[in-house]
């Protein structure tokens, strides 16, 4: 399977973002991508006061995403959006997944909500406005197990050991929007982490740069190989880069060293 994971940097124009969004699944496409990972909130980050409507799966995005999946005959994981929640006040971040045939075969719901207060440098409650999905999800992406997660949840080892063990997950997929004051310390190692733990691929989709309200992303998108190395790296701006995910390399490295096998608790 060729993977490609696209970077962007959404604001608050949601036509230019998916404009953008569409021109990278191309370019995707063009490279020879099975596969092409959008990051979190693809076609909207910037003000809450200017954010659209929240939507259903079925809505103006996901139309979108299914017909750029059936124009170009390729897996698209749609990053994430706003979709409409359990009350007014607050949506879901949610991912989808579009078959080559433009049909929706799986979403997921971010569990894990980014409140976090750093004094003098960040501040942010998501679950202000946003509620917490309660499902795990493993989905099948041409053939390959598929566990499904967004940003904060890559804090959250429990999350990714439940979809390889319980999932049987092959590849873990984290759309995000990592800040940059923790990105530039934290995301390279967590994804690897994950990766090496659950000894699974990684494929990672960022946001990249300033966005509107007063936030930087970092980027780096990347895809890791279940021994821990980073086989792919997108560089500091917007654009794509795909790598090769060798499934029977990773029956080997569980063959070899049977971490998950061995494990107790």
């Amino acid at each position: 399977m060729r993977v490609a994971v696209c970077q962007l940097n959404s604001r608050d124009d949601r036509a230019e973002n998916l404009r953008v969004a569409r021109e990278l699944l191309e370019r995707a496409s063009a490279a020879g991508a099975d596969l092409a990972v959008l990051p979190e909130y693809v076609d909207y980050l910037g003000p809450g006061k200017t954010a659209p409507d929240p939507e259903t799966a079925d809505g103006e995005f996901g139309r979108f995403f299914a017909r750029a999946a059936r124009e170009l005959g390729i897996w698209v994981h749609a990053g994430s959006f706003h979709e409409a929640g359990p009350d007014a006040d607050h949506t879901f971040n949610t991912t989808l997944i579009f078959d080559p045939g433009g049909s929706l075969t799986a979403s997921y719901r971010k569990i894990h909500l980014y409140d976090v207060e750093i004094a003098g440098r960040v501040s942010y409650q998501e679950s202000r406005t946003v509620a917490p999905g309660s499902e795990t999800v493993v989905t099948e992406i041409g053939g390959v197990r598929t566990g499904l997660s967004i940003c904060y949840d890559l804090r959250f080892p429990e999350l990714y050991r439940r979809l390889a063990v319980e999932g049987d997950a092959r590849v873990l997929v984290v759309p995000a929007a990592f800040m940059m004051h923790t990105g530039r310390d934290h995301w390279e190692v967590l994804l690897r982490a994950r990766a090496i733990e659950n000894q699974c691929y990684v494929v990672a989709a960022g946001q990249i740069g300033d966005h509107e309200p007063g936030r930087t992303c970092f980027g780096r998108s990347m895809v890791i190989d279940p021994w821990g190395t980073v086989i792919a790296q997108a560089p500091d701006t917007i654009g794509i880069v795909t790598a090769d995910l060798d499934l029977p390399r990773l029956a080997q490295i569980r063959a070899e060293l049977p971490s998950l096998a061995n494990r107790r608790l």
